[in-house]
């Protein structure tokens, strides 16, 4: 059974804590205890249920009203698995929306339909654009405030249109819903039958999940290096890591990465029994037929997959996440996958507004939930590949030598 990442996001009070405890509510994913206890929390006169309890976890989210941290919820059906994360509405919160939206698959960007699309329905648009995110829910809330009507929800569908044809969305579906009555979330409802679609969980069931990992190019990012020593196992010199792209075969000829050395895998094991065939996935040791100088960080990959990215410098986006402004030629970590290279900003490009996509050239200061377009030169090659190409292999984030907090997320170009 595969497993879909989403991410809900929106304005605030446009309603995805609520509809995040309509799905785990309707489809019967809530313990008895979880029950009960938002039943004590909500604190409702008419004795109905807070479902927005269930992600707003948080005192001050509580005490406030609003998501202000990411909140991860794992449910399943008879046909998927789900792994959501409900982001903050507010713009003060964009790092922890480019955090959830880094891994998934689909967005659901609400919209309350008493106030249609809003500046940050824009900036979400935008995030979801520049994060490669592949399939794109408009879901247009609140259609009971609106008494379900048509009209309201194709105004907001046609201004939309305009939004996605200009961010280069090309996976857009439109879903009219009531989080809080639960109208068109399990199943369609009778005070929306001018709506031909499907309800959002079966729409969320069977869409395909568009792969953002080139499969034809298998990487394998060591993450140890296997030596026993013993006697049984004076030779053995194994490679450990996680299969991405695609699968290796015994046989195969590999190249590794960043030395360009060249080799033919031995053997392959998974979960340490041996086998022929290892598919994209899966963790797995390899076994080389030549004595090759590998370490942690180096990447092996297939001689005739297209060769990944060498480079001391990278043009990268970041999205600045730490209290101190970013400061060109100050000393970072740069760590992609089991890579960890000391790094440096070498010049900063350009600044994006997340509510225009306006650029702003050589900007004078980079702050909290900024996003810029850097060079970066590190002090020993990286090997990547475009985060166009492959999220897996073209994420990485940025971390303080000193303080070894992590400062920003990098999208690599």
């Amino acid at each position: 059974m595969d497993i879909l990442h989403f991410i809900t996001a929106g304005n605030v009070d446009d309603g995805k804590s609520t509809l995040i405890g309509r799905l785990l509510y309707d489809s019967k994913n809530i313990l008895i205890d979880q029950l009960q206890a938002i039943e004590h929390a909500s604190n409702k006169e008419d004795g109905s249920i807070d479902l927005a309890l269930l992600t707003d976890g948080l005192r001050a989210e509580r005490e406030q009203g609003i998501t202000i941290d990411l909140a991860y919820k794992y449910f399943s059906t008879p046909k998927r698995k789900f792994i959501i994360a409900d982001a903050p509405g507010h713009i003060q919160y964009t790092r922890n929306m480019v955090t959830g939206a880094s891994n998934a698959d689909l967005i659901i960007i609400l919209i309350d339909a008493q106030y249609g699309v809003t500046e940050q329905t824009r900036r979400h648009s935008i995030i979801a654009s520049l994060l490669d995110i592949r399939q794109v829910v408009v879901a247009v809330n609140k259609m009971d405030l609106v008494n379900f009507d048509e009209e309201a929800f194709n105004r907001i569908v046609k201004k939309y249109e305009n939004i996605a044809g200009s961010l280069g969305l090309a996976n857009v579906t439109y879903i009219p819903l009531a989080a809080l009555t639960g109208d068109n979330i399990i199943e369609r409802s009778e005070r929306l039958n001018w709506y031909k679609g499907p309800a959002l969980l079966p729409f969320l069931e069977q869409v395909d999940i568009l792969n953002n990992t080139a499969t034809d190019k298998a990487r394998l990012y060591v993450q140890y290096v296997i030596r026993p020593q013993t006697k049984e196992h004076r030779e053995y010199r194994g490679y450990a890591g996680k299969a991405v792209g695609d699968g290796y075969t015994v046989g195969d000829e590999v190249v590794v990465l960043p030395s360009g050395q060249t080799s033919t895998i031995k053997s392959i094991e998974v979960n340490n029994k041996s086998v022929n065939e290892a598919y994209a996935g899966q963790s797995i040791v390899l076994q080389l037929q030549d004595d090759i100088d590998i370490s942690r960080g180096n990447v092996i990959v297939k001689t005739k997959a297209q060769l990944s990215i060498v480079s001391k410098e990278v043009d990268a986006l970041l999205c600045w996440m730490d209290n101190k402004p970013l400061v060109t030629g100050n000393r970072y970590l740069l760590q992609l996958n089991s890579q960890i290279v000391p790094a440096i900003v070498q010049t900063i490009n350009y600044k994006i507004d997340v509510n225009t996509i306006v650029r702003e050239q050589q900007p004078i200061r980079v702050s909290l939930n900024d996003v810029v377009h850097v060079t970066i030169k590190t002090a020993t090659p990286l090997t990547y590949d475009s985060y166009q190409t492959s999220h897996t292999s073209g994420g990485a984030i940025l971390i303080d030598e000193t303080s070894n907090l992590t400062v920003a997320a990098a999208i690599l170009q």
